[in-house]
């Protein structure tokens, strides 16, 4: 555990860093990655939404505030998003006959 807490503190906390795991979870809430706990595809497009809108409200609230860097991974990482969520809400459920 003390190695892992040695190795965490090389890590330097950014807004890059925070955007990227808050588009990992939605990745993992969209069913398009396992989770790493249960090793499980577990889709909850509720979830994925409520992420996705946390993301552009953080994207208006912190309009101009940002690197060129910054705002274009945020654009890029919403536009992605909302697409892969826009394919999943259009794909037609295929579990029901």
């Amino acid at each position: 555990m003390d190695d892992e807490i040695k190795k965490d503190k090389n890590i330097e906390v950014s807004f890059s860093l925070f955007i990227t795991g808050l588009m990992m979870e939605a990745v993992m809430a969209l069913g398009d990655m396992e989770n790493p706990v249960t090793h499980k595809k577990e889709p909850n497009l509720e979830h994925a939404k409520i992420i996705i809108d946390t993301l552009e409200m953080l994207k208006e609230k912190t309009k101009n505030n940002l690197s060129k860097d910054e705002d274009e991974a945020m654009s890029s990482i919403l536009y992605d998003l909302r697409m892969r969520f826009v394919t999943k809400i259009n794909k037609p459920d295929t579990s029901k006959p």
